[in-house]
């Protein structure tokens, strides 16, 4: 019996493979390596290949007893989603339709979902909780909450389950330090301030008369092994029997841009320059979680709630 884990030489889907075979789980991924790395792969069987691709898709069921879902690969770049639209909807709606048919096909039962706090858009207020309006103001955001609205209607029609992960801002690195994170190109904060300390140049920021205390935008961060730890009680949820849901995934606390770069300050010993430019388009102001369903009803416990160990983890 295995676990299919889609996107797994990603960031996130990196870390979740390594955390299900600690557990000792049988794990199978899937990833087609444009945004992946294969060396950060750390064991169970790997398939390359496109989620849009349903011949692909069904020789993997084939030649795998899988029994469940976890369901990272996407784009995820807000400012490319706003330039091609159609590429994100093609890509992150279109692959995961496929992979639900495909788990009809082959009646895989369960499925955790990667989904975003961007399907909240600019929220009325915050902390934000589950049952609050889904606006996107940006296509990777809107491509998400399209997912999430396809994971209801394939429970409807097939009875497939799922628990829809809404992650705020994710952080942080494996405790061994052989897995963190790289993309091409970078665009998360706390990875782009660590190499400006690194090389000695500028970090840019992006827009500063937000209607926050210091002007810049605020995020909820979390530590990707906190994140993790959501994924693996999301699955044992599932398989339990329990119903599908979307569950938040925050501290419940927000770091403006100015204080990340304070922090990694310190957590580094580095001086940051930095370069104020125009704000993004589709950048909420504040963006903060109320984690408290997942406490309560998947009985997650992050640990990691210090922004300078977060940082100096990363």
């Amino acid at each position: 019996m295995s676990v299919l884990v889609t996107g797994g030489a990603g960031y996130i889907g990196s870390h979740c493979v390594a955390s299900l075979l600690q557990k000792g789980l049988d794990v199978v991924i899937i990833d087609n390596l444009s945004r992946g790395h294969r060396e950060a792969v750390t064991g169970g069987r790997f398939y390359k290949g496109d989620l849009n691709d349903s011949t692909f898709l069904d020789s993997v069921f084939a030649q795998e007893k899988i029994t469940a879902v976890i369901h990272f690969a996407a784009f995820s770049l807000v400012g490319e989603s706003m330039q091609d639209p159609g590429k994100y909807i093609l890509n992150n709606v279109g692959g995961s339709v496929t992979l639900l048919d495909a788990m009809r096909r082959n009646q895989v039962p369960t499925i955790v979902f990667s989904s975003t706090a961007a399907v909240y858009g600019e929220p009325d207020k915050t902390p934000i909780t589950e049952d609050m309006r889904t606006k996107p103001t940006n296509t990777y955001g809107e491509s998400k909450l399209m997912v999430e609205a396809a994971l209801r209607w394939f429970e409807n029609a097939y009875g497939i389950r799922y628990a829809a992960l809404r992650y705020f801002n994710v952080a942080g690195a494996h405790e061994s330090g052989n897995i963190g994170e790289h993309h091409e190109p970078e665009t998360h904060l706390i990875p782009l301030v660590l190499k400006a300390a690194q090389e000695k140049k500028p970090i840019r920021v992006f827009g500063n008369d937000y209607t926050t205390p210091d002007g810049t935008c605020i995020r909820d961060y979390i530590h990707v092994d906190d994140l993790i730890d959501a994924h693996v009680l999301a699955l044992s949820y599932l398989q339990s029997g329990k119903p599908s849901g979307a569950f938040n995934l925050g501290l419940g606390q927000g770091f403006s841009v100015r204080q990340i770069i304070d922090s990694a300050v310190k957590a580094t010993g580095l001086s940051i320059d930095v370069v104020e430019s125009e704000r993004r388009a589709g950048d909420p102001a504040i963006l903060i979680a109320s984690g408290d369903k997942a406490r309560r009803i998947l009985g997650w416990k992050p640990t990691h709630t210090n922004i300078e160990e977060i940082i100096a983890s990363a």
